[in-house]
């Protein structure tokens, strides 16, 4: 795991909330990729992808959902700048059954962002999973109340000052 900074940027010399200044630093190719997981019952994953859940195509919708939420992030998340996304992608996987063990499947999301930018997309990538994952909750809740979204978390980030970061 990569060290901790000894400050928190967005905080003055006061304690104060406030938006980081990035006007001074390059513009550079960044690139953020982010995972989640829905836990959900096996017959609601089948109705998923065998498209028999009755609000319609959860992962078409789903995809949408996080491709329109990394783009609005910033309106969401008060100190995020606003950026030029160059690229969104939202993917899902469901964990083989042979893997697992009980009545409990997993789908899991992963979103891709990039930009060429002064400040990365790792938060974008977050929100866009996150939203994904409320979406699939959203259409499926009728016939599955126990889902669990878990696990969003950072994967991987590429570009700017700190270079590239791999945590899984």
């Amino acid at each position: 795991m990569q060290e901790q900074p000894a400050h928190l940027t967005h905080l003055d010399a006061e304690g104060k909330a406030h938006m980081v200044d990035v006007g001074a630093k390059a513009e550079t190719q960044r690139e953020a990729i982010a995972r989640g997981t829905v836990q959900l019952q096996a017959a609601t994953l089948d109705m998923i992808l065998s498209g028999g859940i009755p609000k319609g195509d959860v992962l078409a919708v789903a995809r949408v959902a996080g491709i329109m939420a990394a783009k609005r992030t910033p309106e969401l998340i008060p100190l995020c700048h606003t950026l030029l996304l160059t690229h969104v992608a939202v993917d899902f996987r469901p964990v083989p059954p042979a893997t697992l063990d009980g009545p409990l499947r997993v789908l899991e999301i992963e979103a891709v962002v990039r930009t060429r930018g002064q400040t990365g997309v790792e938060m974008e990538a977050l929100t866009a999973v996150s939203v994904a994952a409320l979406t699939i909750y959203d259409m499926c809740k009728a016939v599955d109340r126990a889902m669990r979204i878990s696990d969003i978390r950072l994967a991987e980030k590429r570009g700017g000052r700190s270079g590239d970061v791999v945590l899984e």
